[in-house]
């Protein structure tokens, strides 16, 4: 087995493509992985991901209920109890929206656009407690993930969670507010360098008067608008926001600082300064696709190279859902992998901070670690959780959530014949080198002897399910 991981083979090459462009094999799929070539199971990817969305709706109460309450003349104290009420149940409201997403990564066959759709999820961190407007800007996400990156630019630049979390609503000609303008150019498409202070000042001019109301529309409120010429980035006009965003997607800097966090997050966090300078001048050539930008990358002999192989952390939701998808499982309760996301540091739709998640080796730590290697045991009944989340109240935005400091061992539906299925006919002196291929991305570090020490061989039943828990809770499977 030492040279295992010398040759990156067939199998290899293709649990790469699936960690990065998706969310790990899933159990059903895990044995056709030896035949199918990787150029084949990108255009399977591609295809199953073609169709649009579906709307996540898991909003309890009606948007009428919203509006009336904004039209009705009510007392000031019924208006600041309504409002304390809708708050208490949008913050409900959008961990069931975690949930049905969560649901989404691990059981639906667009793998792809629901993984792009995590990236951008991260790119336009956003944090409001308001869920009709979160499901709204979620469902622009996961519409144009893998279309064009002007349009997704301006669908999140124009939804009202992103416009009242950058606090553009108070952007009016009297008073600009520079906020939204120096978040889209220094967190969403350029990065800064590239741009001055009075750039700054002349575009939050230009997005004066984009608002929106109380049923969660676009508004371009024309009067509070400044009109005047503005110069923005050498460039001078009566300009608006739209007008902006096309400057800003004119400056090839922004190809290039998209092209390097994308590189980040699928391929390597080291960038490779070539590479990127390449695929940048196609991104830009190619206004701004970004399937044709993510076709390169997938389809490329430098992505399946050893160097970028089982080098990069999971992140909290892609270590859960990798989980989920190789051992198929019915929950028993399922709002506790809300308290697994918060404990390991990735809460959907409650990034840290408008920067988005860092990632990386900031996912590690001494207590994060010590979940983490317990997760597949705790998934599958085999042990508890009563690791209590730090009350961040930053994360918690205000809604403290009562947790008790021990949860009893979930009792988790295991559906044991679909992971045995995957090993049907492999001969017992090979499981567990079969094993390790399917599970871990990179040679482990844990000799198969010591490994053996804590595999129950009773049964071949037994000796499966206890390699499989045992080989997902050692470091190694940390990385894919």
């Amino acid at each position: 087995s030492t040279n295992l991981f010398m040759l990156s083979t067939n199998r290899l090459k293709n649990q790469h493509l699936l960690w990065r462009a998706a969310f790990g094999p899933m159990a059903e799929n895990a044995n056709q992985l030896e035949k199918v070539s990787p150029a084949d199971l990108w255009n399977l990817l591609l295809k199953t991901s073609s169709k649009k969305p579906f709307y996540i709706n898991v909003a309890t109460n009606s948007v009428d209920g919203l509006v009336k309450g904004v039209q009705e003349v009510v007392s000031m104290e019924k208006k600041q109890e309504q409002a304390r009420q809708n708050r208490r149940q949008s913050a409900l409201d959008l961990r069931g929206l975690n949930i049905s997403w969560l649901n989404q990564m691990i059981n639906s066959e667009a793998q792809l656009r629901e993984k792009v759709s995590l990236f951008w999820h991260g790119h336009f961190a956003c944090r409001v407690i308001n869920i009709y407007f979160q499901q709204q800007m979620l469902h622009e996400i996961r519409t144009n993930a893998l279309g064009n990156f002007g349009t997704l630019l301006r669908a999140v630049s124009k939804s009202p969670a992103m416009i009242l979390f950058l606090n553009n609503q108070q952007n009016k000609k009297e008073h600009p507010n520079e906020n939204f303008a120096r978040e889209v150019m220094e967190l969403f498409t350029m990065g800064r360098g590239i741009y001055t202070e009075k750039d700054v000042k002349e575009a939050a001019r230009a997005f004066t008067g984009w608002a929106t109301n109380a049923r969660g529309e676009f508004i371009f409120r024309k009067n509070q608008h400044d009109a005047g010429m503005k110069t923005f980035l050498g460039r001078t006009g009566s300009f608006d926001g739209d007008d902006i965003i096309d400057i800003i997607l004119e400056q090839k800097e922004t190809a290039r600082f998209i092209v390097e966090k994308i590189f980040r997050f699928f391929v390597n966090d080291q960038i490779n300064p070539k590479i990127v300078s390449a695929l940048s001048e196609l991104f830009y050539r190619d206004n701004y696709d970004i399937q044709k930008l993510l076709g390169y990358i997938f389809t490329s002999d430098w992505f399946y190279q050893k160097e970028n192989i089982g080098n990069k952390i999971k992140s909290p939701v892609e270590l859960i859902v990798g989980i989920r998808r190789l051992i198929p499982m019915d929950m028993e309760k399922p709002e506790s992998q809300l308290n697994y996301e918060k404990v390991l540091g990735q809460v959907l739709f409650y990034p840290p901070n408008v920067a988005g998640w860092p990632g990386g080796t900031s996912w590690i730590d001494s207590s994060t670690l010590m979940l983490r290697l317990r997760l597949a045991r705790i998934l599958t009944n085999a042990d508890e959780f009563s690791i209590k989340p730090k009350d961040d109240d930053d994360v918690m935005m205000g809604q403290t959530v009562s947790e008790k400091n021990k949860q009893p061992m979930s009792q988790n539906k295991i559906d044991w014949p679909a992971v045995l299925n995957v090993f049907e006919g492999v001969p017992r002196v090979e499981l567990l080198e079969k094993l390790s291929k399917i599970v871990l991305q990179s040679k482990s570090n844990i000799p198969f002897q010591v490994l053996s020490r804590y595999i129950d061989e009773q049964s071949r039943e037994s000796y499966i399910k206890t390699a499989l828990v045992q080989l997902m809770s050692t470091p190694d499977y940390q990385l894919c």
